[in-house]
């Protein structure tokens, strides 16, 4: 494994996707407004705000996991924190929604559970824990020299 220090963060296409799909959502309202169409004004302005609030949420807490040798940081809205790794449980969780199996990361912090998925990670939550494993492991060791 090389020196750098992994991070995850919602992938850039999906967050362009997101500005893109606001942006239409608000040109519908203003043209739904210009044709006198009150509920699919009101419909397509409710859709650009939530998708508004999706992408500048993934655009802004960019890179939402970042780990070293030390620890984890995890950013929030509110900001980010570090955790070390004797602070950090991180663990899978695997729950059936709509249907499906889905498999999150979870990190049991102090300050609450943060709870990440494949979409704000932008990568398989179980490679996520395989890093984090091996970077975890690594932190009880002396560095290697060279």
């Amino acid at each position: 494994m090389d020196n750098s220090a992994p991070e995850w963060a919602p992938r850039t296409a999906v967050v362009a996707v997101g500005w893109v799909l606001a942006v239409l959502a608000a040109a519908g309202t203003v043209l739904a407004a210009l044709a006198f169409d009150p509920p699919g004004a009101v419909l397509l302005g409710v859709g650009a705000v939530v998708l508004t609030v999706a992408a500048a949420h993934a655009t802004v807490v960019r890179p939402r996991l970042a780990a070293d040798r030390q620890g984890i940081r995890v950013r929030t809205l509110a900001g980010g924190y570090r955790l070390t790794w004797a602070e950090a449980p991180i663990r899978l969780a695997t729950v059936r929604r709509l249907g499906r199996e889905v498999t999150t990361l979870e990190i049991d912090a102090d300050s609450g559970l943060v709870v990440l998925g494949a979409l704000e990670l932008g990568a398989d939550p179980r490679d996520v824990l395989e890093t984090l494993t091996e970077l975890r492991t690594q932190a009880g060791r002396p560095p290697e020299p060279g």
